[in-house]
């Protein structure tokens, strides 16, 4: 296996290990608003999100930028907490063309910066990993292409799931929408909790 691959494998079982469930949960919270109809917005959204990160994963990996752990750990919970109290106020109803690009753009730049605080944590594990006298340019590439791959399988399961709920039980899209959020929101006041640095 070339270190490409590898470093891109590395990437993808970063993202979807349950040990960094934090992750995983935000990409969660992240698209639970969607249905699978909307596949196109939520490729965006994580687009939005993967931009994000890769410039301060890239930006912190060359050590331009340098922000505690503590602290980057005690905020991607928050990011996550955020993106559900969002969520509780997500219309499910129909919305003017000009309401619903405006609120899509917001959800855009909103994934956009929690990018950034997220790719400081990716970039903490990253550090820990390479060796010191290698050049990262490749690595991280593939590292970060193996997050985005790791993202879109976090995607698909939401919106199958979200499907399979919706159109064969008939649950109501609010229901779900709730029900997702509340659940996240919590561990994510528990993470809070477990995480706090004042």
């Amino acid at each position: 296996m070339t270190d490409f691959w590898f470093n891109l494998q590395l990437g993808l079982e970063h993202i979807l290990d349950p040990r960094g469930y934090d992750h995983i949960l935000f990409v969660i919270a992240l698209c639970a608003v969607y249905t699978y109809r909307e596949w196109k917005q939520v490729a965006w959204l994580v687009t939005a999100f993967t931009l994000g990160h890769s410039l301060t994963l890239a930006l912190a990996t060359f050590q331009i930028i340098n922000i505690s752990s503590d602290l980057i750990e005690f905020l991607i919970p928050i990011t996550i907490l955020i993106t559900c109290i969002v969520n509780f106020t997500i219309q499910t109803e129909a919305l003017s063309a000009a309401v619903h690009r405006r609120k899509t753009l917001q959800r855009y730049a909103l994934a956009a910066f929690f990018g950034l605080i997220h790719g400081l944590g990716f970039s903490n594990f990253l550090k820990s990993i390479l060796p010191r006298d290698v050049t990262i340019w490749k690595p991280l590439l593939a590292f970060n292409l193996g997050l985005e791959l790791g993202q879109l399988v976090i995607v698909g399961f939401v919106l199958l799931l979200g499907y399979g709920l919706m159109e064969f039980l008939k649950t109501p899209r609010r229901e779900w929408i709730l029900v997702v959020s509340g659940i996240i929101a919590g561990v994510a006041l528990t993470i809070i909790q477990e995480k706090w640095i004042f």
